[in-house]
């Protein structure tokens, strides 16, 4: 097992990140590339009338649409608003988690992003420094199974606990439904750290752990 370091994203760290999008992640036919996780901080609007005429602009293939998202993600990590975890073997870049305060998300769980949900905040979340929110992992081919994931997730519970948030909460498809592909990371992955079911909406859970 390789020896994993975990770092927060910062801005300094953005060529990396784009590194692992570009080379690492989603390299076993993935039907989520191109993606740079952005999605989760656009407003339907944003995507609507921004990114789609972004890519329309460049081109109307796969070209024009991964270079609008690269450069819509390229800003969001610039600005701090792409929030997460990136995990490394040695300087390497293997792991990806996407966690933030809640309300900086539009949405969360699995979505298409050609059909993506209204924007949403859930009622019992009102105020910032609440909830914090994972919204997708992401692990090298040659990387998973090695436990990874459960570093990056409780170096995410551990933080949230040091900034004084009240739960961490995680949207896995149903326990069912479960998919090696699903990004929002299994339901036994959750269950296992001591998170518990606290809604269900569709086919997604709403997984909550009490940092009191």
């Amino acid at each position: 097992m390789a020896d994993i370091i975990i770092k927060p994203l910062v801005p300094e760290l953005i060529e990396d990140y784009f590194d692992f999008f570009d080379n690492r992640a989603f390299s076993d036919g993935s039907p989520y590339y191109p993606c740079y996780c952005n999605a989760f901080n656009l407003s339907s609007d944003q995507i609507k009338n921004d990114l789609y005429a972004k890519a329309k602009e460049y081109s109307d293939g796969q070209d024009g649409w991964k270079r609008a998202l690269r450069e819509s993600a390229w800003r969001m990590v610039e600005s701090g608003t792409i929030c997460g975890y990136l995990a490394y073997d040695k300087k390497l870049a293997i792991g990806w988690c996407n966690a933030n305060d809640r309300l900086n998300y539009y949405r969360v769980g699995e979505f298409d992003i050609d059909n993506a949900p209204e924007d949403s905040v859930p009622s019992y979340c009102s105020n910032r420094g609440y909830i914090k929110s994972i919204v997708c992992f992401e692990i090298s081919s040659g990387y998973r199974g090695q436990g990874i994931a459960r570093q990056l997730l409780e170096r995410v519970c551990q933080d949230a606990i040091k900034d004084g948030y009240s739960f961490v909460e995680a949207y896995p498809k149903d326990k069912e439904k479960d998919s090696n592909m699903s990004f929002a990371g299994p339901y036994k992955l959750y269950e296992q750290a001591g998170f518990h079911e606290y809604a269900h909406n569709g086919s997604t859970i709403v997984m909550r752990k009490s940092l009191g």
